[in-house]
């Protein structure tokens, strides 16, 4: 049994006298007719005097946030999900008995207020309380640091509290939803089909990554959650839907930073008829869209950096950006040994599955370029071998018709000109097989059935994905993944606070 803070047992006893009284302690259905921030806004402008002759009333709900109790008037704030408002209660206004519910009243507290729409002399709009309703008593007080937890892992744990007294984090919870609503009218208005697809699946496909296993216990097989989208999206192309999009959570048995969250949500899209300039063009469009039309501006500060993203966005080559930053050509080498000994100069470290051609150019990525990408730029032309699902440069089959959106140093969307030669494929899984038997835990497996829907015909495609929550962060200026998501992956409590 939990041992209760002497505010605590204060705030029980309060409990027991309302139950006394005759009242629910904890509440009944309450009628609220109108929020605080559409009152302010409403009399932000009207003059103090003039209210002397209106009679506008509101009636409205929330959490007691203050309290300045003084004799028989007082104030107080209550807020919803709009912000707060002040309220002005008196015991000439709403009686004794009333009055003095009102007084054992603490932070916390749920209520109703009725009254008539004021302004203070110091030009606050305020209701002037003229019928006051207990809602539901708060059994425990407020953090003492009233402005947010100080401590960042209670804040996300205790993600209700701080949602009560941290303004940001109930600004970054409400724009969230906005932001993907607004990339879904984006994308319908183009003419995009959003679908669902099982989160279950039997093979590790669409993505390189380790999984979480689970269990099947009506068919007795182990199952995983899923690491990406992509293969039953291209599924829907090859039967006709040409347009598909997928907002949906994800999976992946990784580590947790800054960046990364092992439940994360990812949207793919793909587009027949279009390739990997079509991805840039829509990727582009859909940032400055959402820019507009939920942030109303088009710069942004995220993780260190200003970042504008008006204006034509840069495009270029991975060989090229690795060349600006090192002088090496990795498109003039042939030889793997040059690779290798290029790498062993540069003291890049490679497993075994790694000393390859393509391995090798992407390490010296992202030693030498990845953290210098900083304005929106389109990083193209992946190496085959880190591109297994993406079809080849028909000028040079070394690389692949791929690109990475790269903001602020890190990868917010990857984009394909999508493979959709079943033989072609085939064989890039089986090489991913082979990267398997050499110790790639995040290799693909073989989908013999997504094999078989090639070979009826899938049309030429664009397809991308973007990391919800990396977008979300750069529009609402967050440092961390777990800023904007309510409830990010904890580690386990040790002990009953």
């Amino acid at each position: 049994m939990r041992e209760f803070s002497e505010q605590e047992l204060v705030r029980r006893e309060k409990k027991d006298k309302l139950i006394e009284l005759g009242l629910d302690a904890f509440g009944q259905r309450y009628d609220r007719e109108d929020y605080a921030l559409d009152i302010k806004e409403k009399y932000k402008d009207v003059d103090h005097d003039a209210f002397e002759n209106m009679n506008d009333t509101a009636k409205v709900a929330g959490r007691i946030m203050f309290i300045r109790k003084m004799g028989k008037a007082s104030f107080f704030s209550i807020q919803d999900k709009t912000g707060s408002i002040q309220i002005y209660i008196s015991i000439n206004d709403i009686g004794e008995e009333s009055y003095e519910l009102f007084k054992s009243a603490d932070i916390g507290d749920i209520v109703g207020v009725y009254g008539k729409v004021m302004k203070t002399k110091t030009g606050e709009v305020t209701i002037k309380c003229l019928e006051y309703t207990h809602l539901v008593k708060a059994l425990r007080p407020l953090p003492e640091k009233f402005h947010g937890l100080v401590d960042k892992e209670e804040r996300y744990r205790r993600r209700y509290v701080d949602l009560m007294v941290n303004e940001d984090s109930r600004k970054v919870a409400f724009m969230r939803p906005r932001i993907i609503r607004a990339i879904q009218r984006f994308l319908d208005d183009r003419g995009f089909v959003e679908v669902e697809t099982p989160i279950l699946t039997t093979l590790l496909t669409g993505a390189s990554a380790r999984p979480f296993v689970t269990h099947h216990n009506a068919q007795d097989i182990d199952m995983y959650l899923r690491i990406a989208l992509e293969l039953n999206l291209k599924r829907l192309l090859v039967g006709g839907m040409e347009r598909v999009y997928e907002i949906g959570r994800t999976f992946r048995n990784e580590g947790m930073d800054s960046q990364h969250n092992p439940e994360f949500t990812l949207m793919e899209l793909y587009q027949a008829y279009s390739d990997l300039d079509g991805m840039m063009e829509l990727t582009e469009s859909m940032y400055k869209y959402i820019a507009k039309e939920v942030c109303g501006k088009t710069t942004f500060h995220y993780l260190g950096h200003d970042i504008d993203l008006s204006g034509e966005w840069k495009r270029i080559s991975m060989t090229d950006a690795i060349k600006e930053k090192t002088g090496i050509d990795f498109k003039a080498i042939d030889s793997l040994d040059e690779c290798l000994k290029l790498a062993n100069e540069h003291n890049i470290e490679l497993e075994e599955h790694e000393k390859q051609y393509g391995h090798i150019i992407n390490k010296f990525f992202e030693k030498y370029v990845e953290e210098t990408l900083i304005q929106p730029t389109f990083l193209y032309g992946h190496p085959i071998e880190i591109s297994p699902l993406t079809k080849k440069d028909k000028d040079d089959p070394r690389f692949t018709q791929r690109f990475e959106l790269f903001i602020s140093g890190h990868e917010c969307a990857n984009a394909y000109t999508e493979l959709n030669d079943p033989d072609d494929q085939l064989e890039r899984f089986e090489a991913q097989l082979k990267e398997k038997e050499l110790g790639n835990a995040e290799a693909n497996d073989i989908d013999m059935d997504f094999i078989e829907a090639l070979e009826y015909g899938m049309p030429p495609a664009g397809g991308i994905g973007y990391g919800i929550d990396r977008l979300v962060m750069l529009f609402t200026e967050q440092e961390s993944i777990r800023d904007v998501l309510l409830f990010p992956t904890m580690k386990e409590r040790k002990k009953e606070d």
